[in-house]
């Protein structure tokens, strides 16, 4: 009776494990399908600002790869609340995020390699050039897309999957005294990056 009962038993087990591990192959598969065949939306850019419009005194600070990217780094751990640097910026020739990201809850990770291109007005737009999540092998937006979602940013950070890039609005970035930025050169592979910066005349009180 016994042998009967654990034959039963076994048999129960295997047939609850396999229909568990059937279903969450189910739930994968479709999520990849939502991912993949849902359209992506295209994010508007922000009307494009001039700083040069506005009455004040210019400044140009030059900046090399390490400083900026301290200084990058420094922000995005205060603005995410990222104390234990999950994710990172690295300027290199090209720019490179790095971190990882809640799939299934399993933390995924995932690498952007980026190409800067500076705007007339200053902006830089970051044109992807190679992207991975993990293992998952989904179309490049559609990753972006995940990305997005999953990391807050700014409203001058614009991420843009379906044109597979992200719109940095240096020149909307809100800084104390009202100064106003824009870049003048990002020339990663020669280390020569350079700013103009903006003091108003209304902030000098003239």
């Amino acid at each position: 009776m016994k042998e009967v009962e654990d034959k039963y038993v076994k048999k129960y087990n295997w047939k609850l494990f396999f229909f568990s591990l059937l279903g969450i192959n189910a739930a994968i598969f479709v999520t990849l399908l939502v991912l993949i065949y849902i359209p992506s939306l295209t994010e508007d850019i922000p009307e494009k600002e001039f700083i040069e419009e506005e009455a004040g005194a210019e400044f140009t600070v030059h900046s090399s790869k390490q400083n900026l990217s301290e200084l990058v780094n420094g922000y995005v751990d205060k603005l995410l609340k990222d104390d234990s640097d999950q994710y990172s910026v690295q300027l290199e020739e090209d720019v490179q995020l790095i971190g990882s990201i809640k799939v299934f809850d399993t933390d995924v990770p995932f690498s952007i390699r980026l190409e800067p291109i500076v705007q007339e007005n200053g902006d830089i737009i970051l044109n992807q050039k190679e992207i991975s999540l993990g293992l998952l092998h989904l179309p490049n937006r559609k990753i972006l897309e995940y990305v997005k979602k999953s990391i807050p940013t700014p409203e001058w950070v614009i991420i843009n999957p379906k044109e597979e890039n992200i719109y940095i609005a240096i020149t909307q970035m809100e800084i104390k005294s009202n100064f106003k930025v824009r870049v003048q050169q990002f020339d990663l592979e020669n280390d020569r990056i350079s700013f103009r910066i903006k003091v108003p005349n209304k902030t000098l009180g003239l």
